[in-house]
């Protein structure tokens, strides 16, 4: 059996830099017997040359999809690139089946396994293999880097000669891996943190981390769905939780936004009049963006400027612009994946399994995920 490892679509918006697996893990699969195929350059933008492939017995070659029994990825392969896997081949990768009919039916036609990753279940046996997560831990570290950089203030207090600055306040509304990334970071960098989250078990989490919990009133132990992610509010309940967080919106230099719904568009938990009670000069970074945003007024990949002065970012693919350590991480995910499916040296996909029955989205000539 071979695993095959392409080259990333590196062109604008998304610009992919990260690499499915990297040499450690490479290594690691070559030692148990798999034969692995590199596509030349495939590591290149993060930081792996073809000569480490190599050097841990990898065969680098020109041609990807071609040579796959099992091809790993990071984005979704393109139609027309599903058309060159041979019949019968296996496809890990991020995927969104519920946007992507065209591809679901690529791999049904060609009769190709397609696996998706943003399904891995939230088990235990599972969170080695958790992609969303590793990379939602680099994106909220990003994602206060880039407010820093960008922040016409400092972020920590200093006491100098020139006299006192105050630190930057901060306020990171969704308290998941990326939310709780972002809130350890931004303390690290010296803000004053707070936090919010629908959820009743984040508010712990949250303070354990040294930042205050913005409106405990409005949390809920009906708002957790499956798997710890938070569920989408009634009407009611999301505006005032719109009003709740637009009224505090005044008192922070930062907003950043990480609150997601798997398979679902984005909540909207700051309105345009929210937006309007921001300072001049505020920032908001939208980790939501490719699912329509947090915020009213993002726009994914670009940055709005308000009237008054206030920044919306709407970032997209934050994590692969971290693409040496966004690839470990990935790659540790996918080879951990890669040992639970293949059983002397063959891939078993067992559709009784936990994890391969979430992931498996097309089998068989068969599209098991519903499309949008």
């Amino acid at each position: 059996m071979r695993i095959a490892i392409p080259l990333e679509n590196d062109a604008p918006p998304a610009r992919e830099r990260r690499v499915a697996l990297v040499p450690t893990d490479v290594a690691r699969l070559v030692k148990a017997g798999l034969e692995v195929a590199v596509q030349r350059g495939a590591g290149v933008a993060a930081s792996f040359d073809d000569e480490s492939y190599a050097a841990v017995g990898a065969q680098v070659v020109d041609r990807a999809f071609e040579a796959a029994d099992v091809l790993v990825k990071v984005q979704r392969p393109a139609v027309d690139d599903v058309a060159r896997l041979k019949e019968g081949a296996a496809v890990v990768s991020l995927l969104q089946p519920h946007l992507h009919a065209d591809v679901l039916r690529a791999y049904a036609a060609k009769r190709v396994s397609g696996f998706s990753l943003e399904r891995v279940p939230r088990i235990t046996r599972a969170q080695s293999m958790d992609v969303l997560s590793s990379q939602a831990t680099v994106a909220g570290y990003k994602a206060v880097v880039l407010a820093c950089g960008e922040l016409p203030k400092l972020f920590p207090m200093l006491t100098t000669a020139a006299g006192s600055l105050a630190p930057a306040r901060v306020l990171v509304l969704g308290a998941g891996v990326a939310g709780l990334q972002a809130i350890a970071t931004a303390r690290r960098m010296g803000a004053v943190v707070t936090a919010f989250d629908v959820r009743a078990a984040a508010a712990e989490q949250v303070k354990s981390l040294g930042a205050t919990f913005l409106a405990a009133d409005l949390v809920s132990k009906a708002a957790e769905g499956a798997g710890g992610y938070a569920k989408a509010q009634s009407s009611d309940d999301a505006a005032r939780t719109q009003e709740t967080i637009a009224s505090a919106l005044p008192s922070f230099d930062v907003v950043i936004s990480t609150a997601a719904i798997p398979g679902k568009p984005a909540p909207v938990l700051v309105t345009a009049d929210g937006v309007s009670r921001m300072k001049r000069g505020a920032l908001f970074v939208d980790l939501a963006a490719e699912t329509g945003g947090n915020c009213a007024l993002t726009k994914a990949g670009e940055v709005v400027v308000t009237d008054d002065g206030v920044r919306i970012f709407g970032p997209i693919n934050l994590a692969a612009t971290v693409p040496t350590h966004a690839s470990q991480m990935f790659s540790k995910n996918i080879a951990t994946l890669l040992e639970h499916l293949v059983r002397e040296k063959k891939l078993v996909i067992d559709v009784n399994d936990e994890i391969t029955k979430a992931m498996l989205v097309v089998h068989g000539g068969e599209i098991l995920a519903r499309p949008a």
